[in-house]
C-alpha cells in the first residue's frame, strides 16, 4: 500500500467546481488522507509524474473552453512531446461539471479524462457528468459517484490499523486559526485597501488601484434600468488593451451588510487579527493583508451577498445550539433536502446574509475561525472594455447596467459588482477600484479592408464601441453596427457619439427600437430588412460578422 496521500485539483470560474473540491477534501480528511486542495494552475503540474492518487474536479465554461485557473494547465497537458506512460504510477477519478443545454456537455471533464487515460494514468472510475439543468441540480450526479470514489480508494488505500473513518457528525478543524492582536499592538500605516505599487502588469493578485474619473447614467431617469459608463484612470499601471478584451473588477460588500454581519456574529469589526494555517502546507488566502481587521475581511474578501451553498448549511449545522434550527441547517445539506433548499435559497436568490438572518442561535455561535471555511471570497465580475486605448490613452471606460430585480423576497435583489460601481461618487474625492485586464475572445480583423458587422441589443454594443473608436482611430471604415434597445429617447446609449460617426462618414448605423411602436422591432428584423447588404459584405468582401449581448 502507498503513501495515503490525495491531490484534488480543480479548474472553476464561478466557484462550484471549487466547492466540490473543497467537499471532497473534507470527506479525505475523514478518512484520514494526508490531502491538499489546489486550483490547477496553483500547482506545479511537473510534480504530476511523482503523484498516485489524484482526483480532477473541473468545469466547462462558455463552448467547450477549460475555466481561468486551469488554462496553463490545459495548454501543458496536451503538449505534444510528453512521453504516454508517462503518469503510469497515477491512480485517478475525473468529476466534470457543466450544462446539458450547451452542446459542449462538460467537454472539458471527458477531454481531460481521455488525456490523463492516455498517459497511462488508471482510472479508478468512469468521468462523472454533474448536470445543472438537473432537477437536483449537479448533485444528483456528485453524491453517488463519491460514494463509488471513496469505496474504491479505500480498498486501495485502506483506513490504517487502529482508526476509523471520523462520523459526520463530527466537527472537522477550521482551515486557518484566527489569532487577535492586542489592542495596542503597532499598526502599519498602510490603508488596507492600497495594493503595493504594481511590479508587473496588474492581475487579479496584483490588482491596480485605479481613480474613478466618471459615473454617468446613460439611460433616461424615467427609464427602469440604470446603465452607467463608467471611465478609469490607469496611468502608470502597466496596461494595455485591445478592443475586445476585458476588465476584470474586485467588487466589495456595501458597509451597511458589512455593519449588519458584524453585529450578527457579534464581531468588533475593527478588532485585528493574523490567520495562521491549521496545517503545515496550507497557504494562506492570497488577496488578504497580514495583520487584517474584520471590517477588511468583510468588506473585501468574504461573500456574503452570494446565494450559499450546499456546503454552507453543513457546517453551520455543526454549531448550532438551538435543536430546530439544527434540523432545518441538516435537512438543507442532506440529499434528500436538496429541493427544498433549492426553493429556499436559489429560486428567491435568497443571500449568505440574509440566510444567516434566518438561523439567529446558529449563526451568533460560529467561531471566527470558521468563517475562510463557511463563505466564498468575493469573485472578480468581468466587464467587456467599451474605449479604445488610441482614443483614450491611460483610460479605460466600461458599460454597466446595474442588476436589480424581484424575486418573491420583499427586499429587490442587487448586483454585487453593479450597485458598487454605480454609488462611486469620483467628486467625492479620490474613489479608486482594484482593476486589471485580460485577453478576451473576440479579435478584430488586421486587414484594413476587411468589414465589420457588429450586431450589439443592449449593453452588448460595449465591446464594439470599443472596435470602432480603435478602427476609426485607424482611419478605417467599412463599420456596420446593428443596436437595439427599447426607447430611443431612453436607452439609446452613446447616440450623440454614433451619429457624429455616421455623419463623417466611419460608421453605417441600422438602428431597432422595440417599443417605439405598435409591433416590436428587433435588430434580427433590421438585419432581414438589410439583407442584401449584409450578404454583399459577407460574399464579396468577406466581412467579419460579431454578436454580443
Amino acid at each position: 500500500m502507498g503513501e495515503r496521500k490525495l491531490l484534488v485539483l480543480f479548474g472553476s470560474q464561478t466557484g462550484t467546481a471549487e466547492d466540490t473540491a473543497e467537499r471532497i477534501g473534507r470527506e479525505a480528511k475523514r478518512r484520514h488522507f494526508q490531502c491538499r486542495v489546489e486550483a490547477l494552475d496553483s500547482y506545479e503540474v511537473a510534480n504530476l509524474i511523482n503523484e498516485l492518487l489524484v482526483v480532477f474536479v473541473c468545469a466547462t465554461t462558455g463552448q467547450g473552453d477549460p475555466p481561468d485557473n486551469m488554462k496553463m494547465f490545459w495548454r501543458f497537458l496536451f503538449r505534444k512531446n510528453l512521453p504516454l506512460g508517462s503518469l503510469c504510477q497515477l491512480d485517478y477519478a475525473v468529476l466534470g461539471l457543466g450544462d446539458s443545454s450547451y452542446p459542449k456537455f462538460n467537454f472539458v471533464a471527458k477531454k481531460l479524462h481521455k488525456r490523463v487515460l492516455q498517459l497511462g494514468g488508471n482510472p479508478l472510475l468512469p468521468v462523472a457528468l454533474g448536470d445543472d439543468q438537473h432537477d437536483l441540480g449537479p448533485d444528483a450526479v456528485v453524491d453517488p459517484w463519491l460514494l463509488a470514489l471513496w469505496d474504491k480508494i479505500l480498498t486501495l488505500y485502506p483506513v490504517p490499523p487502529g482508526l476509523e473513518i471520523i462520523s459526520p457528525d463530527a466537527r472537522l478543524p477550521p482551515k486557518y486559526t484566527l489569532h487577535y492582536l492586542a489592542e495596542d499592538s503597532p499598526h502599519p500605516d498602510s490603508d488596507l485597501r492600497q495594493p503595493a505599487a504594481p511590479r508587473a502588469v496588474p492581475s487579479e493578485l496584483h490588482p491596480f488601484a485605479a481613480r474613478v474619473l466618471s459615473n454617468q447614467r446613460v439611460t433616461a431617469e424615467s427609464h427602469f434600468q440604470d446603465v452607467r459608463l463608467i471611465e478609469f484612470d490607469v496611468t502608470g499601471s502597466g496596461i494595455t488593451f485591445n478592443a475586445g478584451d476585458v476588465m476584470m473588477i474586485q467588487p466589495q460588500n456595501c458597509p451597511e451588510d458589512v455593519q449588519q454581519f458584524c453585529q450578527l456574529l457579534r464581531l468588533d469589526p475593527d478588532r485585528r487579527f493574523v490567520l495562521k494555517p491549521t496545517e503545515p502546507g496550507t497557504s494562506l488566502p492570497a488577496l488578504l493583508p497580514q495583520p487584517c481587521t474584520i471590517r477588511h475581511l468583510v468588506t473585501h474578501y468574504l461573500d456574503i451577498s452570494c446565494v450559499p451553498r450546499r456546503s454552507f448549511f453543513e457546517l453551520l449545522s455543526y454549531f448550532s445550539t438551538n435543536e430546530l434550527e439544527r434540523e432545518k441547517l441538516q435537512e438543507f445539506s442532506s440529499a434528500q433536502g436538496q429541493e427544498e433548499l433549492y426553493s429556499y435559497c436559489n429560486r428567491p436568490r435568497r443571500t449568505t446574509l440574509e440566510a444567516l438572518w434566518d438561523f439567529p442561535h446558529t449563526t451568533c455561535a460560529v467561531p471566527p475561525e470558521y468563517l475562510l471555511d463557511l463563505i466564498p471570497r468575493i469573485r472578480p465580475r468581468a466587464f467587456s472594455i467599451a474605449s479604445s486605448m488610441l482614443a483614450h490613452p491611460d483610460r479605460i471606460q466600461i458599460l454597466v447596467a446595474v442588476v436589480r430585480y424581484k424575486t418573491r423576497l420583499s427586499k429587490p435583489r442587487c448586483g454585487l459588482c453593479s450597485t458598487w460601481l454605480a454609488s462611486l461618487n469620483p467628486e467625492q474625492g479620490d474613489v479608486r477600484v482594484p482593476l486589471w485586464v485580460k485577453k478576451g475572445g473576440m479579435k478584430f480583423p488586421a486587414d484594413p479592408e476587411t468589414p465589420v458587422i457588429m450586431i450589439g441589443p443592449g449593453t452588448g454594443v460595449a465591446p464594439f464601441r470599443a472596435a470602432i473608436q480603435e478602427r476609426v482611430a485607424q482611419g478605417r471604415g467599412g463599420n456596420y453596427l446593428f443596436f437595439g434597445c427599447r426607447q430611443k429617447s431612453k436607452d439609446f446609449y452613446c447616440q450623440a457619439e454614433w451619429e457624429e460617426l455616421v455623419t463623417k462618414g466611419f460608421l453605417t448605423l441600422f438602428t431597432a427600437f422595440s417599443r417605439d411602436q405598435e409591433e416590436k422591432i428587433y435588430v434580427q428584423h433590421r438585419i432581414q430588412e438589410n439583407r442584401r447588404l449584409v450578404w454583399e459584405l459577407l460574399s464579396s468582401r468577406s466581412a467579419h460578422v460579431y454578436l454580443a449581448g
